[in-house]
């Protein structure tokens, strides 16, 4: 029952900076779909998931997945990484969900090897060592929105749009949304929300929780991408090993009864006192 745990420990080897931080700024980067940034000055140890795919609202198609999986296996190494935040480049979108065009494209064993690829990508946001926040500052439907589930922390412009599924057009979450959504929200709401269709708006979501926070839009419209870097910059002051390990026992702890949830905290405990320079 405590075997996951192993893999989650594993953040306790020395720390090892990436070569390729702050790869946005040079002009190979620009054009790719997903673009990393790590901030610096009294920002520094916040990462920044940029989504770049402008034509295509940010949906989530094959290269969008290959890159974010490839920035995902990468900052994952990297100790310096003390908060990891998905926004958009994209006004008044977050995220559109599944790129259908490419998949009316695709065989039928394509659409299944590329659901399971969108999941694994999915799996890896939530498992990713350091809090992950998202900044929703415009549409976060299907895919998009099961994207920023898949992340710790939410945040949303009043005004941004989410919703998980269309029943209208035959689609289930595919992602991960049938099993995070009711985890965040209890499952008869979270039926409700699937079983019609219904988009919120951030302000609606925040009601029912499922964002952290919800924030008048500005004119520039990113307003939630400010209010969640402020958000990230209450984390970076925290011990980083203590966060991390608050995470795993949170996480791993919501999977089990309490008692094994104890077991759990109590290993992760034990794991901080071991570091007590970085925790």
């Amino acid at each position: 029952m405590l075997r996951p745990l192993t893999s989650a420990l594993r953040l306790l080897r020395p720390w090892k900076p990436l070569q390729t931080r702050g790869c946005a700024s040079d002009e190979a980067a620009r054009g790719r779909e997903i673009q990393v940034r790590a901030l610096e000055g009294p920002d520094q140890g916040i990462t920044e998931i940029l989504m770049n795919r402008p034509r295509a609202r940010n949906a989530l198609g094959n290269v969008f997945v290959s890159e974010l999986l490839e920035a995902l296996a990468q900052l994952r190494e990297d100790r310096q990484v003390r908060v990891l935040l998905f926004r958009s480049a994209v006004k008044g979108v977050f995220c559109a969900g599944a790129d259908l065009k490419e998949r009316e494209q695709m065989s039928e064993a394509e659409v299944e090897v590329f659901v399971q690829r969108l999941r694994g990508m999915m799996t890896e946001i939530a498992a990713f060592p350091a809090p992950t926040i998202a900044a929703l500052d415009g549409f976060a439907l299907g895919g998009g929105l099961e994207l920023a589930l898949a992340c710790d922390l939410r945040v949303a412009a009043s005004t941004a749009v989410m919703g998980l599924i269309e029943t209208t057009r035959g689609l289930l979450p595919g992602a991960g949304g049938t099993q995070r959504l009711p985890r965040c929200l209890g499952v008869a709401l979270a039926k409700e929300l699937i079983f019609t269709g219904r988009r919120l708006s951030g302000t609606q979501a925040q009601v029912l929780g499922l964002v952290n926070h919800a924030v008048a839009q500005n004119e520039e419209g990113n307003a939630a991408y400010h209010r969640a870097r402020a958000l990230a910059q209450e984390i970076l002051p925290q011990a980083p090993i203590a966060v991390r390990l608050s995470k795993v026992a949170i996480d791993r702890g919501m999977e089990v009864d309490i008692a094994s949830g104890m077991a759990i905290e109590g290993i992760c405990y034990a794991q901080v006192n071991k570091y007590p320079k970085y925790s």
